[in-house]
């Protein structure tokens, strides 16, 4: 019996900038997983696409000065490049600004309103009257309504962690145009979710997702559903609710909706009927690869939304931790906030990366670590020091002595001996190695690669104790020399074939050693390749040098930062007369500097403002200050009416003005000796 077609997707990136190392976790364990299954004989369709809609996307294209198409289609462009040179191979990449995403999003809605599961309601949303347009709950900033910082997003508390709604901020305000946002009504169409409970009980009763997994999920079913807001008032950048008047599809509907018209889009290139994708009785095996941080809308809005439109539902959720580097969460100032073009730009492989993630991924949700000493340490002894190693040392020898490939031990001339240590090595390599698909597949990575590791290891230990090298001047020696170089090769190419899911590009170049095709399937790896000449040996890898990494950290530092505040993507527009008049810039004279304890960055400044009274800030300018002591009495300039900002360290009660050249360290801006503390600087 065939086995069933698996459509095979991946979280779709946003289409507001480029991509970063965090996001190519996601895309790596998914691109092995696929090219495992294929080379176990599976047919799989593989695709993605930009998640191109929402109010974030609108604001970031007016900011660049373009229109919403054009934006998108850039970025797309960016991040189809930089899958490619990863080696993410989708058989289609689309946008979910499509045609064929616009006629699927009407569809399910037409369906789901026939089920009955679509009502209205009129709500109350924060409106902002300077920008005419409801906001969303992070572009509201105020006061958190339980532990009171300031500051904070409009759906959750960055210092006490609490969760709430915009409309329960003390003190709101629109972070686009520091107006005070109204209350105002608009009526929304809603999903509902809560009707959909029995099925999704049933449905995370099956193996749909790691068991850690279908247990989060559980809660939020136990704990109640909530109906599904689906609607966006204008201006906004999506797609129009069919029948409605100035009403849009919130960006989560027809995001995932973009899997299913990536597909069409791959069918109507290929001539494939897309009927089966959508049919619940066929066995086409549906299987979703995603970040934790999106589990609830794969987890329970996108297979009750399938559900309720009496489509087919997901066979799987593979769900992956965040990525974290050197033991903390990416950071620009430390460097270590890495951008896919940034690595590929300093000269690191994309294979080490792949490698490097893989040997860390398993089939839980635990988040995963780069740790870039380390990074280097693993490519460079696992790829370089043992599985490159074995052919570079066999193809010399092989050269030298003028052989070629010769038969298995079974058939060869050897003395008994060698005959026997060799059918010993190649019987264990097979033997361990037949192990690694499975592991593939069941999304044990790092368990494949540990197998292939310790056959690295076993086939260089019997290359040591047989010392072929010895056996160059011995005429009576050669065909020896030859089943023990063959042997080497011949369990290097097993190796090969084994890592071909991670590393593609280094298994199409050993495929040409051996005058192969590089068409491998996983069967291959006990098959003893035929009596052949080799083709001339190219370095197949060359080891990562610290240089690059430096390098790689110095392009990702942030170029200047004058206080410490959490990395956050932005997409906030240009600023204008307006904004910049709202910033009360003072002269303070610095009255003590010291370091923090625990902050390898900042720098704790007491500040006399005149008038004003002292100041604390917190500065992250050590690196350029060794000696804080000296900036004592040194005249600044700060930002006097930010709002105080809650850290680990204290309360930083403003920011001091700071230049830097690209990549160089922050030095403060200072005053002649004239001013005086509290002057206002204009």
């Amino acid at each position: 019996m065939t086995a069933p077609v698996l459509f095979v997707t991946c979280a779709l990136p946003y289409a507001n900038g480029p991509l970063h190392l965090g996001h190519l976790v996601g895309y790596v364990q998914a691109d092995v997983w696929v090219r495992a299954q294929r080379m176990q004989g599976r047919e799989v369709r593989f695709v993605c696409a930009d998640d191109a809609h929402g109010t974030p996307i609108m604001l970031a294209a007016e900011a660049a000065g373009e229109t919403p198409e054009r934006f998108i289609r850039r970025i797309q462009e960016s991040h189809e490049r930089d899958f490619a040179e990863f080696l993410v191979a989708f058989d289609h990449y689309h946008s979910t600004h499509s045609e064929e995403n616009r006629e699927l999003a009407a569809f399910v809605f037409e369906r789901l309103k026939a089920a009955g599961l679509i009502r209205r309601e009129r709500i109350r949303q924060l409106f902002d009257p300077e920008r005419q347009m409801f906001l969303p709950d992070r572009y509201v900033r105020g006061e958190c309504p339980r532990c009171g910082a300031t500051d904070q997003y409009g759906d959750n508390c960055e210092v006490c962690g609490a969760t709430y709604s915009p409309t329960e901020l003390k003190n709101p305000r629109s972070a686009l145009s520091g107006a005070i946002p109204k209350l105002q009504e608009s009526e929304h169409l809603f999903f509902r979710l809560s009707a959909c409970e029995p099925f999704l009980r049933r449905w995370l009763a099956g193996e749909v997702a790691h068991p850690a997994v279908r247990a989060k999920l559980m809660e939020w079913v136990e704990q109640g559903l909530r109906d599904w807001d689906i609607t966006r008032d204008p201006p906004y950048f999506g797609f129009p609710i069919p029948g409605e008047k100035d009403k849009f599809f919130y960006v989560w509907l027809d995001a995932p909706i973009g899997y299913l018209a990536s597909l069409k889009a791959l069918c109507r290139r290929t001539g494939e009927d897309f009927a089966p994708y959508l049919d619940p009785a066929s066995p086409i095996e549906m299987h979703h690869f995603l970040g934790k941080d999106i589990v609830n809308f794969h987890g329970l809005f996108w297979p009750a939304m399938l559900h309720g439109a009496g489509l087919k539902t997901p066979s799987r959720l593979h769900v992956n931790g965040y990525l974290t580097v050197d033991g903390a969460k990416m950071s620009k100032s430390r460097g270590t906030f890495i951008l896919a073009r940034t690595y590929l730009d300093c000269g690191l492989p994309p294979e080490a990366l792949r490698y490097y993630l893989a040997t860390r991924l398993g089939p839980g949700v635990e988040d995963l670590d780069l740790d870039l000493k380390d990074f280097a340490q693993r490519v460079n002894a696992d790829l370089v020091g043992k599985f490159i190693n074995i052919a570079a040392r066999s193809t010399a020898l092989l050269s030298r002595a003028a052989l070629s490939l010769g038969p298995p031990p079974s058939e060869s001339e050897a003395a008994g001996e060698t005959r026997e240590r060799a059918q010993v090595l190649w019987q264990h390599a097979i033997a361990e190695l037949e192990g690694v698909f499975p592991d593939y597949s069941a999304g044990e990575y790092g368990r494949a690669l540990r197998r292939i590791m310790s056959v690295a290891d076993r086939v260089n230990e019997y290359f040591a104790a047989e010392a072929p090298w010895r056996l160059l001047q011995q005429a009576s020696a050669r065909e020896d020399l030859r089943l023990i170089l063959g042997t080497a090769l011949q369990s290097f190419r097993a190796l090969a074939i084994a890592l071909a899911p991670v590393l593609p590009d280094t298994a199409r170049r050993v495929a040409a050693l051996f005058r192969e095709t590089p068409a491998w399937r996983a069967s291959e790896i006990g098959r003893w390749l035929a009596p052949r000449e080799l083709a001339p040996y190219e370095p197949l890898w060359t080891r990562i040098e610290a240089a690059n990494i430096a390098a790689m950290q110095e392009r990702s530092r942030e170029p200047s930062g004058t206080q410490a505040a959490p990395e956050r993507q932005s997409s906030t527009p240009a600023a204008t007369l307006g904004d910049f008049e709202r910033i009360e810039l003072r002269v303070a004279r610095i009255i003590a500097a010291e370091r923090v304890e625990g902050a390898d960055r900042l720098l704790k400044l007491r500040l006399d403002v005149g008038p004003l009274g002292e100041r604390t800030v917190f500065a992250g300018i050590r690196a350029a200050y060794p000696d804080p002591e000296r900036l004592r009495d040194r005249l600044v300039i700060l930002v006097a009416n930010l709002e105080p900002r809650r850290m680990r360290f204290g309360v930083s009660e403003g920011m001091v003005l700071a230049a830097s050249e690209e990549g160089g360290l922050p030095r403060l801006l200072t005053v002649d000796d004239g001013a005086k503390p509290g002057m206002r600087v204009r």
